[in-house]
């Protein structure tokens, strides 16, 4: 019978407040099972008697199988988060008038029967559907409600099917066990625990916050799998935010921040400990310093005074600025207007409560350049600029007639004696920019070469100082007889040449046919160079 196999799964719960709640309980379970008793409908099959043995019919057990209550679908297992609701359903063809129960089976307590819940457990209900399906609801289940739940017909032999309720729990921290924030000296050994639950059992990993990679017994790894970290001889290196990060595959993940700070005393580097500045120049110190806890830092004088800068004042003599990156801090001093006094060693200082040290930068005077120096470099600058301009004016315009090197060539092979003064020649067309044979232009072409010798002999230092600093794309623009003059000078070459001779070519060349045809550009710019050239040459 159904009541007799039902009987065998109840159990009364142990009392909660007392006898009268233990008597209470197993009332309810007597009338659970005397109502089952009342609508258990007896078996079809022969019962045998006591020492007899009963023929039974196959075709009328098949008979009986399907006129019987069956199970449409088995009961499917169900997976739910932690405090989500859950739900458990069961399908029942041909109930007829057999009852359905609902049963828990690892304590065998009975919580439902047919239409009337029989558990006290507020979060379980019941709901059914045209007599065919029967839903049990567990709402906001806990840990203590995973287990296996079965569904049953008072049939006899009793009629069941089984549900498996799996309680998933996400990962969480458990902070009693798990380290905190940390301060240790550089050099120690630390470890670092994570403690986590939840189920499944998380799987923990250490890494760092800012993703760079940690040196973990002489490897550089990305992560570390376990619960446990362990650093041997920390240094600052190891210095960073760490997440402890633990997941089950139950969303959401959880990880944890543990701050790993080293202390050290202050260490300092100077990027350049000897720099050069001339009167009148702003010039920049700098000096970095490592150290925890953070330092303090400042700049001092050659006789040890303090240098204190107020940046609400404008114009003010020192400047001192730092950056913080870290435990890194970036010191700057900004010395304006350089003076005589402002020569000497400067000290920077950084102290902590672990150590102090300190650092030297010598400042030096450089020689201020010279007015020559100045003057020389913005002369080529116009000079240069001057013949660029001068050039695409005369290949764009091609206004003026030109005088072909082939045409300088042959005046300079004619007389030599000057103007035979022939009032029957041709006018005279001479090449622009060429010297007159007049008296005037005679003294004029005089004192241009005095003038010339005289920068030669006493400005070969100055080029010399001006060539190093000059770009190389400026030098070699320019003109090729100022090369060679440089050229010879430092060979100490002399060569002479009377200057009639080139007042004698400028009058062949006067001398010379004018004639009208075109050539190129170039000519003109090679006759400026050959004067050019005659006039630098020193005279004996």
């Amino acid at each position: 019978m159904f009541g007799l196999v039902a009987l065998r799964h109840v159990r009364p719960r142990p009392p909660a407040n007392g006898r009268l709640a233990g008597v209470a309980l197993h009332i309810i379970n007597i009338v659970a099972i005397v109502l089952l008793m009342m609508t258990a409908t007896p078996t079809r099959a022969e019962i045998p008697s006591k020492g007899k043995h009963a023929r039974v019919d196959p075709q009328q057990t098949a008979l009986d199988d399907a006129d019987m209550p069956r199970f449409a679908e088995p009961i499917a297992n169900v997976t739910v988060s932690i405090g989500r609701d859950a739900l458990l359903a069961c399908v029942v063809e041909n109930l007829k008038g057999y009852k359905v129960a609902w049963v828990r089976v690892d304590t065998q307590t009975i919580l439902s029967i047919h239409h009337n819940v029989i558990s006290q457990n507020n979060r379980i209900s019941l709901t059914y559907n045209d007599h065919r399906s029967w839903y049990l609801h567990i709402k906001e289940v806990e840990e203590t409600d995973r287990g296996w739940y079965m569904c049953q017909v008072n049939t006899d032999p009793m009629r069941s099917r089984k549900g498996y309720l799996q309680v998933v729990v996400p990962p969480m921290i458990v902070e009693g066990m798990t380290s905190n924030d940390m301060v240790v000296r550089e050099g120690q050994n630390v470890s670092l625990m994570c403690k986590a639950r939840g189920y499944p059992e998380p799987y923990v990993m250490w890494r760092r916050e800012d993703g760079e990679e940690m040196l973990i017994g002489g490897e550089h790894v990305n992560v570390v799998d376990g619960e446990l970290l362990h650093i041997t001889k920390v240094s600052r290196l190891h210095m960073a935010a760490y997440l402890c990060v633990a997941s089950n595959g139950v969303p959401p993940s959880i990880s944890k921040r543990v701050h790993l700070r080293v202390q050290f005393p202050p260490m300092l580097s100077i990027p350049n400990q000897l720099e050069g500045a001339y009167l009148g120049q702003d010039v920049m110190l700098e000096c970095h310093t490592e150290a925890y806890p953070a330092s303090i830092n400042y700049w001092t004088t050659e006789r040890g005074d303090m240098i204190i800068s107020d940046t609400s004042r404008a114009g003010d003599k020192y400047e001192t600025t730092s950056t913080v990156s870290g435990y890194t801090k970036y010191m700057k001093l900004k010395i304006r207007a350089v003076g005589p006094n402002d020569f000497g060693t400067y000290r920077c200082v950084a102290k902590n409560s672990l150590g102090e040290t300190d650092g030297n930068i010598k400042l030096d005077e450089m020689p201020t350049p010279t007015t020559a120096i100045i003057s020389e470099m913005a002369m080529l600058n116009r000079s240069y600029d001057g013949k660029r301009r001068h050039r695409n004016k005369f290949e764009s315009a091609n206004a003026l007639p030109d005088y072909g090197v082939e045409e300088w060539r042959d005046g300079a092979q004619g007389s030599h004696g000057g103007n035979t003064g022939d009032n029957n020649q041709t006018p005279v067309r001479n090449p622009p920019g060429a010297f007159h044979n007049s008296a005037g232009s005679l003294a004029q072409h005089n004192l241009l070469g005095k003038i010339m010798r005289g920068i030669k002999t006493q400005s070969f230092g100055i080029f010399k100082r001006l060539s190093s600093y000059l770009p190389a794309a400026l030098l070699a623009s320019l003109p090729a007889s100022t090369s060679r003059w440089r050229m010879s000078n430092m060979k100490s070459q002399a060569h002479t040449q009377p200057l009639e001779t080139a007042v004698g070519v400028q009058s062949n060349i006067n001398r010379s046919s004018g004639s009208s045809s075109s050539s190129s550009s170039s000519s003109h710019r090679t006759i400026h160079r050959y004067l050019e050239n005659k006039a630098l040459q020193p005279s004996t």
